[in-house]
C-alpha cells in the first residue's frame, strides 16, 4: 500500500497500487459501507481487501463519515481533488475510473456519477438499495447515469436490505438506465463483503476482464 493520508485535506484517502509490481491498468474508486459511521478514516484501510482480488489496479478508498457522507456533493468534490492530487503526484491525468461501493457505499457509485467529473466505465453497486434516491425510474433517468457499464451484486439472504425490496428496484433501474446495466443474484448471497469476496469473485472480476 501506498500511504495517501495527504491526498486530500478535505477526506483522507488510502491509495493501494503495485501490489503485484507491475504498471497499474486503471484506477478504481471505492466506497464503503457505513457511511454515516463516526469512523472518519475508515478509508484508509477499507480498500484494501477490494486490491487483494485486483492487483492489477490502484484502489482509491476515500472515506465518509457522519454529516459527510456519499449523497453530499461537497464529499463527491473532496474525492475528485483527491483524484486530482493522485494525477499530480503520478504525473499523468485521471481521465476515467472506474467504481465499487458496497452496502451503502452503493450510494456513493450513484453519486458520484450524478456529480463527479471523471468518466466512468465500470460500476459495480453490491448488497445495495437506492430508494433513498428515489424511485429507479427516475435516478435511472437522469441523462449523465447512461453511459459507461453497471453491475449489480444481490443476495438473497440480505439481512438489510431483503430481496423483495432491492431487487425491484434495481431490475427497474436497469431497465430504465438505457446502458449496460445488469444484475447478479446468489440466493444464499449475504450483506457483508466477506461472502462475495470468498464466494462470488467472478462477478467482480468478470467486469474488469471486458
Amino acid at each position: 500500500m501506498l500511504p495517501a493520508t495527504s491526498l486530500s485535506s478535505d477526506m483522507p484517502v488510502g491509495v493501494w497500487k503495485g501490489l503485484n509490481k507491475k504498471p497499474s491498468v486503471g484506477i478504481i474508486v471505492w466506497f464503503h459501507g457505513g457511511m454515516t459511521s463516526n469512523n472518519c478514516q475508515k478509508g484508509l484501510v477499507a480498500g484494501g481487501a477490494l486490491s487483494k482480488i485486483l492487483p492489477d489496479y490502484t484502489i482509491v478508498s476515500a472515506s465518509a463519515c457522519k454529516q459527510n457522507h456519499w449523497v453530499e456533493p461537497t464529499t463527491i468534490e473532496a474525492l475528485d481533488n483527491a483524484l486530482d492530487s493522485l494525477a499530480r503526484r503520478q504525473k499523468k491525468e485521471v481521465t476515467e475510473i472506474s467504481l465499487v461501493g458496497i452496502s451503502d457505499g452503493a450510494l456513493g457509485v450513484i453519486a458520484y456519477s450524478l456529480w463527479g467529473k471523471r468518466k466512468i466505465r465500470n460500476r459495480i453497486l453490491i448488497s445495495s438499495y437506492g430508494e433513498s434516491l428515489g424511485p429507479a425510474a427516475q435516478v435511472a433517468g437522469q441523462t449523465v447515469l447512461k453511459k459507461g457499464r453497471w453491475r449489480f451484486i444481490q443476495g438473497g439472504a440480505d439481512r438489510l436490505y431483503p430481496a423483495e425490496k432491492s431487487v425491484p428496484w434495481i431490475q427497474e433501474f436497469c431497465k430504465n438506465v438505457s446502458t449496460e446495466c445488469d444484475l447478479k443474484f446468489d440466493p444464499q448471497g449475504e450483506h457483508d463483503w466477506s461472502y462475495w469476496q470468498n464466494n462470488r469473485k467472478d462477478w467482480i472480476l468478470e467486469i474488469f476482464s471486458k
